[in-house]
């Protein structure tokens, strides 16, 4: 489905997937069905693979069990080839026909490697169709092109040259291959059934990595998906970083100015982990970095059922905190909030600069404190420390809860009421949470309980990043700035009341630009509690004030 018919290509762009699949599948079906033949033929299981190959130089004036069958499948399936060539031909020159603004650019080994291949099927049409000529057989195509050949002159003077540039050019190809950006074709196949059997990237470079480099065809199909581009950069793109790896010359200041948002992810044929063989390399270019976090103060946790982590970025935007604490206190939950006062972050921010073994200390120490503290839930309302609590921390008997999630169930089990509002709501998916980790419909289903959730194109898997990302080191405020607006243009576009994020870093970066009012979405859901539940939060936390004086002596 990905490697030979290519689906993911057919959902962005029919005409593009009809071109790859009739390419890879196409070739397919022609070695197999032409081995099919020759063993009918031979009347053996098993045949040289050169004589499948070139079936019609060695056996092509024979009659056999079904070689009429044969003779019309092997010309349409050359024809159904040659078709997906044409389209090829035709996007190397028109790109713009194909959905493309940009493809990448050929290097020597990619240009004699693409002549060859272009080469190989028409020339293999004309030896065959000499062949059926010299003959007097052939399908429905070879014949028609062979009587063509025929009334031009003496088709046994073609014959052998037909078949000799025909032979070269499949030689040519396959030795060109290796260096080539068409190696992708056979390792895409292993890379594929690796991902599909769970094989995962590590933290350093293996065989694994060099699968995944090698699987890329350098399509150019993530190139349109990244925002880069809109501040003019166009050399650190996943397709340009993975080249740079095979050719042993990546730079630092290539390595680092990426988003990390995952859109190119997205879009790749074949499901290349961008994100992750980008920090692999990150690591591998810091891994002289290193910390001791001396200054970690062994901390007593203090015991509560509910741990909430709220991380650096929300700390940057105090509303959210203020909402949160509105939301526990109304659903009376016993909550520990760990970073109130000082805790070290996360860690994640440390891996997207590839400082991993630095990020493990981090991450050591709160898991300690999560832990003592005997709590069943974390939640988070920051993506970047949901990731990373998700996928690298090891919580036994600790569910961890964005807090999109939390909210949600604390309104569907009746702890919490909210009241409906006629506002329409646009919301922006944080790279982190939905690329990230695919959470996409409970933040729109948490805010339906509220508002109008209006639906657009560029949404989900195909949201735009905010432009304030931490995994880039080296893009300048002025180029954020321009991601940012592109975003806010977008959204402004549908006239909602407001913008609606899950991001605290989203939040602060969106809200630094145009007029468009931005919130979280626990504030829209703090604003929207119920006169009700209102009342009972103003009772538990007079009482709280009352039990704080007390214990002061006030």
């Amino acid at each position: 489905m990905e490697a030979l018919l290519h689906r993911k290509i057919f959902r962005k762009n029919p005409v593009l997937g009809y071109m790859h699949m009739s390419l890879a599948f196409g070739w397919f079906l022609l070695i197999v069905v032409g081995h099919l033949e020759t063993m009918i033929a031979e009347h053996s299981l098993f045949v040289p693979f050169h004589k499948a190959v070139f079936f019609r130089y060695y056996e092509g004036f024979d009659e056999f069990f079904l070689s009429g069958l044969f003779s019309f499948l092997m010309d349409f399936l050359l024809l159904f080839v040659l078709s997906g060539l044409m389209f090829a031909i035709v996007k190397r020159f028109r790109k713009k026909l194909f959905g493309l603004r940009r493809t990448t650019h050929l290097k020597s080994g990619d240009k004699i490697a693409l002549t060859s291949l272009w080469l190989i099927f028409p020339l293999r049409l004309l030896a065959e169709s000499t062949s059926a000529a010299v003959y007097h057989n052939g399908g429905f195509l070879t014949s028609g092109v062979g009587a063509a050949i025929d009334f031009i002159g003496n088709p046994a003077i073609f014959y052998y040259p037909l078949w000799m540039a025909y032979s070269l050019s499949l030689g040519f190809f396959f030795v060109a291959l290796p260096n080539s950006r068409y190696m992708h074709i056979p390792t895409e196949v292993v890379f594929i059934f690796l991902r599909v059997a769970g094989i995962r990237l590590k933290k350093q470079n293996d065989s694994y990595t060099d699968v995944q480099v090698f699987s890329c065809s350098r399509c150019g199909i993530c190139l349109d998906k990244c925002q880069l581009s809109v501040a003019g950069i166009d050399d650190s793109q996943s397709v340009y970083l993975l080249k740079n790896i095979r050719n042993k010359n990546l730079s630092d200041e290539k390595l680092f100015n990426c988003l990390m948002c995952g859109r190119c992810q997205v879009d790749c044929p074949v499901g290349i982990e961008t994100i992750e063989l980008r920090t692999v390399q990150r690591i591998e270019s810091t891994r002289e970095y290193n910390s001791s976090y001396d200054y970690l103060i062994q901390e007593v946790a203090t015991k509560a059922d509910v741990v909430y982590f709220a991380g650096c970025m929300t700390h940057l935007t105090p509303r959210v905190i203020s909402s949160m604490k509105k939301i526990f206190a109304t659903a009376e939950e016993d909550v520990w909030f760990m970073d109130e006062v000082k805790a070290p972050c996360c860690g994640r921010p440390l891996m997207l600069a590839g400082q991993y073994e630095a990020a493990r200390k981090l991450i050591e120490n709160n898991s300690r404190m999560i832990l003592d503290s005997g709590a069943h839930t974390l939640v988070v309302s920051c993506p970047i420390c949901y990731k990373v609590f998700k996928e690298d921390y090891k919580l036994p008997d600790v569910e961890v809860v964005f807090h999109a999630q939390y909210i949600y169930d604390l309104i569907h089990s009746g702890k919490l009421s909210v009241d409906t509002s006629n506002q329409r709501m646009v919301y922006h998916d944080p790279c982190e949470l939905g690329r990230g980790m695919g959470m996409y419909e409970t933040p729109r289903k948490l805010l339906g309980r509220i508002g109008e959730v209006v639906h657009m194109k560029d949404e989900k898997e195909y949201a735009f990043c905010c432009g304030g990302s931490l995994g880039n080191l080296k893009i300048s405020e002025d180029k954020r700035k321009l991601l940012r607006d592109q975003a806010l243009v977008t959204y402004e576009g549908f006239s909602p009341n407001i913008l609606v994020t899950a991001c605290p870093k989203c939040k602060k970066t969106f809200a630094a630009g145009r007029k468009l009012k931005v919130f979280d979405l626990a504030e829209v859901v703090a604003g929207a509690i119920c006169v009700d539940s209102l009342s009972k939060e103003k009772e538990i936390l007079e009482k709280q004030e009352a039990d704080c004086y007390a214990v002061e002596g006030l």
